[in-house]
């Protein structure tokens, strides 16, 4: 099959955790025999060119605007939707599988591609479907429930509110022959706003990709002070709704009880973005990974990663975690709010290795079983097929 990726941002220049789960899809995608393509954009009409990345063809198209008007042009952006449209006229895929659209490329181009492919599909990774940034509301943090009025739509945006954004959104969706979400959390909070048959098809990882040698990971404690400490873990993106000041007052209760401890925060902010054997060799270098997010944080590929490691994780209940996080199987599900409690497990895994140890390789188990890449793209072929069959009826 001819497959067409669609994805604002793209690996090398963005291997962000939306992103990278965009490369690895194609990466898996042309491993099993299928030409791919993706289309991405670029901020710097000096970089605009199809190119060459580990055999992918990637268009790179050239846009860039003030984010004030993300809630218009992220609808439909005039910088991009022309030469998208000539792009897949030229390629006429099979199939296109849209990630991240909603701040270059815009929902406009899902209408495109049904004009040009024989099937569509958007696999839906945060909730920028209904809202217009991180889903965190009051009802949902403390009842789980994901519904959303107008009110909250304009406190969220504010001057960047637009009426018929989401009912625009919709009509875009309309042109996809599979909707499907990264997490049980994602299709729920999607489906309570209005956006209907949503499937599921969990984030996968490469498991032996992260693999490191124990000399790297010698190196990289000493080089970082971690030798002979009890180290916790923090990665990705630092901000609050990412959980920092949760997990900072916990540590202060861990660092009372466990003197050795240590809070290692890899991120802007903390010793900056590691990538590649580095963050291998950080992982490694931890007891204990948390993921403490206190929003709607859809499929936090950190926990997959922490597993991959045979790390236990402590995460948040909140978004999809807990659905790669078993509850006292491969780690600890904690309310990121209830500051003791989560500290407790924190303690108590550090106090206890060969417990800590236990979970690891019960989630190393669990990550090889539920969410190898292999499986992500089993599923995404099996329904890619299951739909283009459908249509020949």
């Amino acid at each position: 099959m001819k497959i067409l990726i669609l994805s604002d941002k793209f690996p090398p220049e963005n291997f962000q955790s939306a992103y990278g789960a965009a490369f690895y899809l194609a990466d898996g995608l042309q491993k099993a025999g299928h030409q791919v393509f993706v289309i991405m954009t670029c901020q710097k009409k000096s970089e605009e060119a199809t190119v060459d990345y580990r055999g992918l063809k990637v268009f790179r198209i050239y846009t860039d605007y003030n984010m004030r008007w993300q809630s218009y042009l992220g609808l439909y952006n005039p910088q991009t939707v022309g030469k998208v449209g000539k792009i897949i006229k030229g390629i006429k895929p099979d199939l296109t599988c849209a990630y991240i659209i909603h701040t270059y490329l815009s929902y406009h181009c899902l209408k495109i591609a049904k004009q040009y492919s024989r099937a569509v599909f958007l696999s839906a990774r945060d909730t920028m479907a209904f809202s217009y940034g991180k889903f965190v509301t009051k009802r949902y943090l403390e009842n789980f429930d994901c519904r959303t009025t107008w009110l909250d739509h304009l406190k969220q945006s504010g001057k960047r509110y637009n009426p018929l954004r989401n009912l625009i959104i919709k009509r875009y969706l309309g042109y996809c022959d599979g909707v499907f979400a990264n997490s049980n959390a994602l299709k729920d909070s999607l489906e309570q706003n209005g956006i209907k048959n949503v499937g599921v098809i969990h984030t996968g990882i490469d498991v032996d990709d992260w693999r490191v040698s124990l000399e790297k990971v010698d190196e990289f404690k000493k080089r970082h002070g971690l030798t002979g400490r009890k180290v916790l873990f923090f990665g990705g993106r630092i901000s609050a709704l990412k959980g920092l000041e949760q997990i900072n007052q916990a540590f202060s209760i861990v660092k009372k009880e466990i003197p050795e401890a240590f809070l290692f925060i890899a991120g802007k902010g903390g010793i900056g973005y590691l990538e590649g054997e580095e963050l291998r060799a950080a992982f490694a270098s931890a007891d204990v990974v948390v993921v403490p997010s206190v929003y709607l944080d859809a499929f936090p590929r950190t926990s997959l990663e922490a597993m991959a490691c045979r790390k236990p994780v402590v995460g948040t209940c909140y978004g999809g975690t807990p659905e790669a996080v078993k509850d006292g199987v491969t780690g600890f599900v904690v309310n990121p709010f209830n500051i003791e409690p989560m500290a407790q497990k924190i303690i108590y895994l550090l106090k206890n290795p060969e417990k800590a140890r236990q979970l690891g390789e019960a989630g190393y188990e669990r990550v090889k079983k539920e969410f190898s890449l292999e499986r992500l793209v089993k599923q995404h072929i099996e329904e890619y097929e299951r739909i283009l069959a459908h249509q020949k009826i």
